[in-house]
């Protein structure tokens, strides 16, 4: 029998709280590292300062607070180049950025987009929270009975990801009131602090994220210490 190809190495971090611009500036490293053979598959495992993000398809109207609430709630306005349309994203709530490649064997946007669905709902359960995907092109996400508990928004450039999902841990879900979420007009939000009554930490929760990705994806997960945007250090498995 031949023998099995060995898996790619994922660098996976848990980086804390990080502005979000400075985020985006990570992946864009990590990406160019990557297509040009410099740098690994990445996993960038973070919280945001509160944010509004827009994606691609986001206007101007999915922002319903005006600069004066979000002037006096700290809230940034950012544009991005993910799909989607407009999330929150802040404290308590999981941030994670795969940079990966998806040539030669995963080229398949749709297939993409459900293995990070996969992801969150298998992280999910083993806080007792039942998820289930978004099923529609307007409910892509995850949903936890008839509330929403995390969004995906994904970029690709030549099969290399960027942007990723947003997992409502012990999230502040007030945010959400400032936006029309995903272009979603009514939906509620729901956390696993709400549901469930407590939550675990976010760098708890960014490592059972981060072995059910490597799960799904077939990867070999090595634990990074960030030394820069695009210089990794390892530091062991999980």
């Amino acid at each position: 029998m031949p023998t099995p190809a060995p898996r790619r190495p994922l660098h996976w971090s848990w980086l804390g709280r990080v502005p979000y611009t400075e985020a985006v500036e990570m992946q864009h490293a990590a990406r160019t590292a990557l297509k040009g053979g410099q740098g690994p598959e990445r996993f960038l495992l973070l919280e945001h300062p509160h944010v509004y993000t827009l994606g691609r398809n986001a206007s101007a109207g999915d922002v319903l607070a005006g600069p004066g609430w979000l002037a006096a709630m700290g809230v940034e306005v950012a544009e991005c180049d993910r799909g989607g349309q407009v999330t929150y994203h802040g404290p308590g709530q999981l941030v994670g950025y795969p940079v990966v490649n998806l040539s030669p064997d995963r080229r398949d946007i749709r297939r993409y987009v459900r293995d990070l669905q996969e992801v969150l709902i298998r992280t999910l359960a083993e806080y007792g929270v039942a998820a289930r995907p978004g099923e529609e092109q307007a409910f892509i996400g995850v949903w936890a009975g008839e509330a929403k508990i995390a969004s995906i928004g994904v970029h690709l450039s030549r099969w290399i990801t960027t942007h990723g999902f947003a997992l409502n841990v012990s999230t502040d879900l007030s945010y959400f009131t400032g936006i029309i979420p995903c272009g979603l007009h009514q939906v509620s939000m729901t956390s696993i602090e709400r549901l469930m009554g407590k939550a675990p930490s976010l760098p708890e929760i960014a490592a059972v994220c981060a072995r059910h990705f490597g799960q799904i994806f077939d990867r070999e997960l090595v634990a990074a210490a960030v030394s820069s945007a695009s210089e990794p250090a390892a530091v062991g498995a999980p």
